[in-house]
């Protein structure tokens, strides 16, 4: 084989790895081993029952009433990439479990909130993953499900509709108590929101939802939260990578996203509201002794109607006499 083709294949070969490399963004992504010097983690911090261990990141374990969530420390640039996070849930609970996890493209960072371990009104992307149904009427999907929220911090979760009134779009998937590796992608360019999975054993992405006209600011930064209830799952994060990917827009000019607000041009057609019943005024003391009144009162009727009625029999005989 002649040298010069040997050496033209091995240069190929060097600038075609140094490509593939040159878009994983290595300050927004985690990979093992996690740990750098003490109980530090190079770009990222953790709060609440974070467990940071050799094999994976444990958000929570599988214990009621936890909350962790893991940050990046660096805000994204790009305004076209791709997130890919490999993640496990699972836990004991064979028919109940929960509450789920949480991943985000936001503005506020290190913020404990309602919205599985984040804060609520935020502002930025968020891709939910619900293991646990909450609604009060009647839903077209099962649990577990994937589902997409763009907030300018003027919207709240609605954890008892479990979100379908404020969603872009959703997909079951089955994720949890899987013996195999799952994957979750979310792809963001020109303003298209893909999320795809691989959660099936195929070593192949799904496509979950896409979602056209959605705006989202540069300048955000990368977190995963979770959290549990009276339910609980272990909720572990083993790797994240980021991929800038290139503008392929036709803007002659690019556009200045720095100081955009987050926005969606349509949302995901909701479920019919069905209103939680109305508490009542009167407190459990004040019930308990009005249905014991009422309880007594109609004990002195039949009380009272019984002596009437034997004085009308006693009257009755007299006449007989």
């Amino acid at each position: 084989m002649d040298s010069s083709y040997l050496l033209l294949l091995f240069l190929c070969m060097v600038k075609c790895e140094w490509n593939t490399n040159d878009y994983l963004k290595r300050e927004h992504s985690l990979m093992k081993p996690y740990t750098g010097s003490g109980l530090s983690m190079p770009f990222w911090d953790f709060l609440g029952s974070t467990v940071v261990t050799s094999n994976y990141i444990r958000l929570t374990s599988d214990l009621q009433s936890k909350s962790g969530a893991i940050w990046n420390i660096v805000p994204c640039k790009s305004k076209n990439w791709e997130l890919q996070v490999q993640f496990k849930v699972h836990g004991h609970g064979k028919d109940l479990f929960g509450d789920g996890l949480a991943l985000w493209y936001a503005r506020d960072r290190m913020v404990k909130g309602p919205v599985f371990g984040s804060k609520d009104y935020f502002y930025g992307l968020a891709i939910i993953l619900d293991t646990y149904s909450n609604h009060n009427g009647p839903h077209n999907h099962a649990h577990p499900y994937i589902s997409a929220m763009v907030n300018n911090g003027t919207l709240y979760y609605d954890h008892d509709r479990d979100g379908t009134h404020t969603q872009l779009a959703g997909c079951e998937a089955r994720f949890r108590n899987v013996d195999y590796d799952t994957y979750l992608a979310i792809r963001y360019e020109n303003d298209k929101l893909t999320v795809s999975t691989d959660i099936d054993n195929k070593s192949g992405w799904k496509p979950c939802f896409t979602v056209d006209g959605v705006r989202l600011p540069t300048g955000y930064y990368f977190g995963m939260s979770a959290t549990t209830g009276d339910l609980s799952d272990n909720h572990d994060i083993i790797s994240v990578k980021l991929y800038e990917l290139d503008d392929t827009s036709t803007d002659s000019v690019a556009e200045d996203r720095s100081n955009i607000q987050p926005a969606a041009q349509s949302f995901e057609p909701p479920r019919e509201h069905v209103d939680d019943p109305k508490p009542t005024s009167m407190g459990g003391v004040k019930l308990f002794l009005l249905m014991l009144v009422g309880v007594l009162g109609v004990f002195a009727c039949i009380v009272v109607g019984i002596i009437l009625y034997q004085r009308q029999q006693e009257k009755s005989r007299k006449r007989f006499y």
